[in-house]
C-alpha cells in the first residue's frame, strides 16, 4: 500500500529535514528520513501554470518512509485544518488520485524501491536509466491478489486444487518471476492441472514451468497451500531448484512470451498483493531454500533472463 504527499521545503532547509518536519506537522508522526528513492528534475515546460509563475526547472526528492504497521498508523493525528483524511492505496490507483506528473514520479520511485538499485534519477517523472520494471510498467496495473490464509501443509481432500505454482530458485538464492509483457503483472511459474498430469501436482508444475518459462527444475518440495474458502479451491505452492532456462517462447495457454526475471524473495513478495499472510509464506520459502542447500540472496537489482541459461 502507498501513501504519497508532496511537500514544500522551507528556506535553508534540507529536503530530508523538510520531509520529516512535514510528517510531524501533517500526520503527527515522528519518523527519521534517511533513504532516498528518486530525484526528479521537472522542466519548466511541464508545469501547468502561467509562464511567469513557472520555475526555471524544479528538483523533487522522493524519500522512503518505510513500511508502516498498525501501531504506527494508529499514531497518526491529523491537524484540525488542511488535511481531512488519509488513505493507503494500491500503487495502481495513484494515477486516479494524483496529477499525472506526481503519479508517474511515485510509480517510478516505488519501482526503484523494489529494484533496490539505489536512488533513481528521473526527468519529468521518467527514469533516465529505465529498468525492466520501468519498461514493463510494473505496478501500473493492480498487483495479483491472493489474500488467503497460508497453510504449511497439503490441501485437505475436500478442497479442489485448481492451481499449482512454485518458487523456483537459481543457485544464488533468487527466484524466477514471470512478468506479463502487456500489464507488467507478476506471476509465479505454474498453472492449472490438466488431464495429462494424472492428478500429480509435481507433473503439473514441471509441465507449466516448461510451457510458461522454458524452465527445467529439480525435485519439487511442497511448501503448503492457500485456500479460497468461498469457492473451496486450493492453490498449492512448491519450491524447487532451477537447472536451466531455455529460449523465451509464447506460453501455449496465454499466447504471451513472459519476461523472466530473477528477484530476491523479498522483492518478489512486493510484486504481489498477498496481505498479512505474505510474511508466513515468505518464512516457508526461506525454510525451503535452506532445505535445498541454497544461500540467502544478497540485496541486488532484479535481473532479466532474455535468453537460455544453465546451472
Amino acid at each position: 500500500m502507498s501513501f504519497a504527499r508532496r511537500l514544500a521545503v522551507d528556506e535553508s532547509e534540507s529536503p530530508a529535514h523538510a520531509a520529516a518536519r512535514e510528517l510531524g506537522e501533517e500526520l503527527g508522526v515522528t519518523a527519521g528520513i534517511n533513504q532516498g528513492l528518486a530525484v526528479d528534475w521537472v522542466s519548466a515546460d511541464s508545469v501547468a501554470a502561467p509562464a511567469p509563475m513557472r520555475f526555471p526547472g524544479e528538483i523533487v526528492h522522493v524519500f522512503d518512509g518505510g513500511t508502516w504497521d498498525d501501531d504506527r498508523i494508529d499514531e497518526i493525528r491529523l491537524p484540525p485544518r488542511e488535511i481531512t483524511a488519509i488513505e493507503f492505496v494500491e500503487p495502481a490507483r495513484l494515477p486516479d488520485m494524483l496529477s499525472p506528473p506526481d503519479a508517474r514520479r511515485a510509480l517510478s520511485a516505488l519501482r526503484a524501491r523494489i529494484n533496490t538499485s539505489g536512488t533513481a534519477l528521473l526527468e519529468n517523472g521518467r527514469p533516465i536509466a529505465p529498468t525492466v520494471l520501468d519498461r514493463l510498467g510494473v505496478l501500473q496495473t493492480a498487483r495479483p491478489t491472493y489474500r488467503y490464509p497460508w497453510n504449511p501443509r497439503p490441501a485437505p481432500y475436500e478442497v479442489t486444487v485448481t492451481h499449482v505454482s512454485a518458487w523456483l530458485f537459481a543457485p544464488d538464492g533468487r527466484a524466477l518471476i514471470l512478468l506479463d509483457p502487456d500489464t507488467g503483472a507478476a506471476i509465479l511459474p505454474g498453472g492449472t492441472p490438466q488431464e495429462q498430469d494424472q492428478g500429480n501436482p509435481a507433473s503439473t508444475l514441471r509441465r507449466e514451468a516448461e510451457e510458461a518459462a522454458t524452465a527445467r527444475i529439480g525435485n519439487p518440495l511442497l511448501l503448503g497451500h492457500l485456500t479460497d474458502p468461498s469457492m473451496r479451491r486450493g492453490y498449492l505452492r512448491y519450491a524447487a531448484a532451477l537447472t536451466g532456462i531455455g529460449p523465451a517462447r509464447p506460453d501455449p495457454a496465454t499466447g504471451h512470451a513472459y519476461t523472466r526475471i530473477l528477484a530476491t524473495p523479498e522483492q518478489a513478495v512486493d510484486l504481489f498483493d498477498w496481505g498479512p499472510a505474505a510474511a508466513d509464506q515468505l518464512a516457508a520459502v526461506h525454510q525451503a531454500r535452506q532445505h535445498l542447500g541454497l544461500p540467502q540472496a544478497a540485496r541486488q537489482p532484479v535481473t532479466e533472463l532474455p535468453g537460455p541459461c544453465a546451472w
